[in-house]
């Protein structure tokens, strides 16, 4: 065995290697859940909005109706020879309707505007500080990478030329 095997020191460090790396892996699928959750919550808060606006859609096509049917009533009474005033209840219901609706519509508008765009930041947030500590800053002192030497030159590869630039004659096709 050579001395260094015998000190364990490689050994230390394959198992701080396998440590870091199981470590990275656990902090990355937290980073999924967390990602998962957010997205799942602002999803409901999406539909749960999705489907108070569609009550309000039903409120105010009740209402709509109402309305119609009110001023279909109102004609009939204009019209010479009638004493009937049923009019004036689907009017009312009809305005009943229409507040109704608009407050389910603002609710809806509330809810939708608190759920979108579904994206979470609360697992970006912590991707970006994760990012921070791991990766040394613009102003830290990072010694450059030290150049390979290879055995063998590394072969010459011709420069691939934009997307709709125009190819010379005789070249690569």
């Amino acid at each position: 065995m050579s001395p260094r095997q015998n000190g364990g020191e490689p050994q230390n460090i394959a198992a701080a290697v396998a440590d870091i790396s199981e470590r990275a892996s656990v902090l990355v699928r937290e980073e999924i859940e967390l990602a998962k959750a957010e997205l799942t919550e602002k999803g409901t808060r999406i539909a749960k909005g999705a489907v108070v606006g569609a009550v309000a859609g039903v409120f105010f096509v009740c209402a709509l109706l109402f309305i119609l049917i009110g001023c279909a009533w109102l004609l009939y009474y204009y019209l010479p020879g009638n004493q009937f005033t049923f009019f004036w209840g689907f009017f009312a219901m009809g305005l009943i309707l229409v507040a109704l609706g608009v407050a389910a519509g603002l609710i809806a508008a509330r809810a939708l505007k608190r759920g979108t765009p579904p994206v979470p930041t609360m697992a970006i947030e912590e991707a970006q500080r994760i990012r921070e500590t791991v990766v040394p800053t613009q102003g830290s002192p990072v010694p450059p990478a030290a150049p390979r030497a290879s055995a063998a030159p590394a072969p010459a590869v011709p420069p691939t030329p934009p997307p709709g630039a125009p190819v010379p004659p005789g070249g690569a096709g």
